[in-house]
């Protein structure tokens, strides 16, 4: 009896090891390197979890590559963010920015289906937007105080934009005093948007960068 316990105890353990041998094996398909940047890594499972997040939002996703590409420059952006102490978005921002979101869908009931379609939990969903509040905050600290839009510029973009779009959609166009600080802060925006790009660009030339998604299997 105790030879067949001792019989059974080990056959236990072996069907445990199979168990976690096989979990390991699953992660590590999940879990493949895809790039390096400098001492860090990402991983095939980043690219999923962004690919999740953009099929709740968009309905559809970006590709592999362009995912990564996202990737590397958000770990440019919250390398910098934290190496200068840059401060975390609060509760109640977060709380704002996910009721923005909620109310982006047609219905809670719609927002609740594309979530759970998207295979994200509301943990998910609140990491996300906490962690592109943060992104974006900082790039705003960083950029804003620099960009200087122009009164002409101002003028331009209601006439070639607000005024066309309004009337294309059979509504009156806001004055231009009305709309001028929606346009100033699109403007500003845009100019927000131009600096963190060329600054990403450069950014990327002095890093170490190894792309290895060509070799990682689908």
């Amino acid at each position: 009896m105790r030879v067949l316990a001792i019989h059974g105890f080990l056959l236990a353990v072996a069907m445990a090891i199979a168990s976690a041998s096989a979990r390991f094996s699953s992660q590590e398909v999940v879990d493949r390197i895809v790039a390096r940047v400098e001492n860090d890594v990402i991983l095939l499972s980043d690219i999923r979890a962004l690919s999740r997040y953009q099929q709740f939002l968009n309905g559809k996703s970006e590709t592999d590559a362009q995912i990564l590409d996202r990737l590397i420059d958000q770990w440019i952006v919250r390398t910098e963010a934290d190496a200068s102490h840059a401060p975390h978005p609060s509760d109640a921002e977060i709380e704002h920015s996910l009721s923005r979101l909620r109310s982006s869908f047609a219905s809670q009931q719609e927002y609740e289906a594309r979530r759970k379609q998207a295979g994200l939990s509301e943990l998910d969903v609140r990491a996300m937007v906490s962690s592109q509040l943060y992104l974006s905050d900082y790039l705003d600290s960083r950029f804003r105080p620099a960009v200087q839009i122009d009164p002409k510029e101002v003028e331009d973009f209601y006439q070639t934009a607000i005024v066309p779009r309004a009337r294309a959609r059979g509504q009156e166009p806001p004055s231009l005093d009305e709309a001028r600080d929606s346009v100033q802060e699109a403007l500003v925006q845009n100019g927000i948007n131009q600096q963190a790009e060329q600054w990403l660009k450069e950014s990327r030339l002095r890093l170490r960068i190894e792309n290895l998604l060509a070799g990682v299997a689908k």
